[in-house]
């Protein structure tokens, strides 16, 4: 550790959660500052909390209650003595309040000045903006303060497809595809909840829709002395309802022209609103035609991806920013080196439509020998209330292809036991002829959707009825005399022949049964541990399985329950699919309604879910907005006639 800080200030109050936060408290460690987290009840035990020198509470669970709440966040820092706020990513990174009570409070914002966040901070001024240095921007136009019909007659001026995101705010949240006129209106509606519900401002704007668009940032780097600099592009193509799965840098292979490009106008976007820190300007380039690339929006912050750029150039962007925020000049020469691949770890399933998925972490062996940037370790709590990223695994090499391999390697290895991840999805992603050859585009993910749950192979279950044999000697009572030989054998009868253990059964998340014998663990290789609920855990190569053991009771029930549903063919029930809050009804109780019908919208993890009607009929609503709902929880019940219901 550092015997002095490298800037004026000593002691920094991170305003954010998980691995950033995490992160931050690192490089603030080993340049000796001190640093003090923030966390809401539902992180009161989280490891950022743990890492930190001291720690202040600011809040209940809901983000808006705590991580967005600004005068919490100030008081905090008065609280601790904290000179400076580092804010992170998402949450108050961006927020020209906070940036504003820093400076009435007398507190150092670690980020650009308040001037440069109303401009770039406003997606839809931000493009007029920068279009005025002379950087190209995407055909489209500004929704604030049109009505719906009006926005219909801009729409359709500009042509379809076209893409409706909120003006305020990044990460792909409240974006919409449209792809006709009459899929508008429903497009608006969701796009301004989500955004209302997300960033405070239900603003839209709409940009024409490129075909088959490659997502290609550029971190720059400003000082307060007039000095940008670009540091490289990132690629952040591989995306999922605009949201970045997989990201490397340098892009996989963007011609050489096109890159000097990027980076001379990104470097005009940054310096046309004088910017101080850490930014990160993002441009749509066609797939097709690499010449042409369009301004997007330009981040304010540090981005999740940011640990690749750190990697090909050696910089520490954290110490960096720290640097700016002091006034000191920015005297880094960019080079870089190698090839980065970093992968999102999400709790999610991605055989139930990447729904999020909520838990205690039973394990978390993160794997050796790459990156590793978490949120969580064994005994974290994943909850509904925030984004679902548990971690980011990053791998380095010479060349892409070599990194592309480390990194499969590094996912095969990572254990999550506890939760739903993406990993055997990311594994399948790095495997795709298209990924290695760097033939991308936004759209490839879709194309590789849905994703089907593959049984759950003999190793797996033999592990899980390994595990319940274990854990239910455990818990049995002691015999005197009886050593652990005689109690792990089955019973046998004098003359009469070997008794066979009944098999072990499962019932999978897609209500399969399975069954096995107990067989010992290949600890090495098979991971598997028990929940509160009962349900075994399984994970082997990067895959996890919540496995349902069932005795021969329960087994019956679920096969004449099971014939009972093939007998009337549909079930009247519309069931909660992830664990969440009731944010929307769309329509009223006793209404007539189709099959497929919406019937509510479901938010957990900052994603919205639409429940669907699984019949014609009549529907009774069983909760109402602001309900908070189980996974598999009954919400509504559509009935074939009002009689009935």
């Amino acid at each position: 550790m550092s015997s002095s800080p490298p800037v004026s200030f000593s002691s920094v109050l991170v305003a954010n959660r998980g691995e950033i936060a995490r992160r931050i408290i690192r490089t603030l460690r080993e340049l000796g500052i001190r640093s003090v987290a923030v966390y809401s009840d539902a992180d009161a035990d989280a490891p950022h909390v743990r890492e930190a020198d001291g720690a202040v509470r600011i809040g209940p669970a809901p983000a808006a209650e705590s991580y967005l709440d600004i005068d919490a966040v100030i008081a905090a820092a008065r609280a601790t003595g904290a000179q400076a706020i580092h804010p992170g990513y998402g949450f108050l990174s961006e927020s020209v309040g906070l940036a504003e009570a820093c400076a009435e409070s007398g507190i150092i914002f670690i980020g650009p000045t308040v001037d440069a966040l109303q401009i770039m901070g406003d997606k839809a001024r931000a493009r007029d903006h920068v279009a005025r240095s002379g950087v190209p921007v995407v055909p489209g136009f500004d929704a604030r303060g049109l009505s719906d019909a009006e926005i219909r007659e801009e729409a359709e001026a500009v042509g379809f497809p076209l893409l409706v995101k909120p003006s305020a705010g990044g990460g792909g949240k409240g974006m919409e595809v449209v792809l006709s006129s009459a899929d508008l209106p429903g497009a608006l509606a969701s796009a301004r909840r989500v955004a209302a519900s997300a960033f405070g401002d239900d603003a839209l704007i709409l940009e024409r829709l490129i075909r088959r668009p490659r997502h290609i940032e550029v971190q720059v780097f400003g000082d307060v002395h007039g000095t940008v600099l670009a540091l490289g592009e990132r690629e952040c193509t591989l995306q999922r309802r605009h949201q970045k799965v997989i990201e490397e840098a340098p892009s996989a292979g963007i011609p050489a022209d096109t890159r000097d490009r990027l980076l001379a106008a990104a470097v005009r976007a940054a310096e046309s609103v004088a910017y101080v820190g850490a930014g990160t300007v993002e441009f749509l380039v066609d797939a097709d035609a690499p010449e042409d690339a369009f301004f997007i929006e330009m981040n304010t912050r540090l981005q999740v991806e940011h640990p690749v750029t750190e990697e090909v150039t050696g910089l520490d962007l954290v110490a960096l920013q720290l640097r700016m925020a002091d006034g000191q000049a920015l005297d880094v020469r960019p080079r870089t080196s190698g090839h980065a691949v970093e992968a999102r770890v999400y709790a999610e399933s991605p055989e139930r439509g990447f729904l999020p998925s909520t838990g205690t972490v039973l394990l978390f062996e993160p794997p050796a020998g790459v990156r590793v940037d978490a949120a969580v370790g064994t005994g974290s709590t994943v909850s509904g209330f925030y984004d679902p990223m548990i971690a980011k695994i990053i791998a380095w090499a010479e060349d892409r292809e070599t990194a592309l391999q480390r990194l499969d390697d590094a996912l095969a290895r990572t254990v999550v036991l506890g939760v739903e991840t993406n990993i055997g999805f990311l594994r399948r992603l790095l495997h795709d002829r298209r990924v290695i050859e760097g033939d991308l585009d936004t759209g490839l993910i879709e194309t590789l959707l849905p994703i089907s749950a593959a049984a759950p192979s003999a190793a797996l279950v033999a592990a899980a009825a390994h595990c319940a044999a274990r854990t239910a000697a455990d818990g049995a009572p002691r015999r005197e005399g009886a050593g652990p030989l005689w109690r792990a054998l089955p019973g046998w009868r004098l003359g009469a022949k070997a008794h066979a253990p009944e098999p072990f059964a499962v019932l999978t998340d897609d209500d399969a049964i399975v069954t096995a014998t107990a067989s010992p663990v290949d600890s090495g290789r098979v991971r598997a541990a028990k929940d509160a609920e009962g349900a075994i855990w399984v994970w082997d190569e990067g895959r996890t399985l919540r496995l349902r053991p069932l005795d021969r009771r329960a087994r019956m029930r679920l096969r004449l329950a099971a014939a009972e549903r093939e007998a009337r063919a549909t079930e009247p029930e519309a069931r909660a699919p992830m664990p969440g809050g009731v944010v929307a009804v769309h329509v009223s109780d006793g209404a007539t309604v189709a099959a497929g019908a919406p019937l509510m919208s479901i938010e957990a993890m900052k994603m919205e879910h639409p429940v669907l009607a699984p019949q014609d009929g009549v529907v009774r609503m069983l909760v109402a907005v602001g309900d908070q709902v189980r996974r598999d929880q009954p919400v509504a019940r559509v009935t074939m006639t009002e009689e009935d219901s």
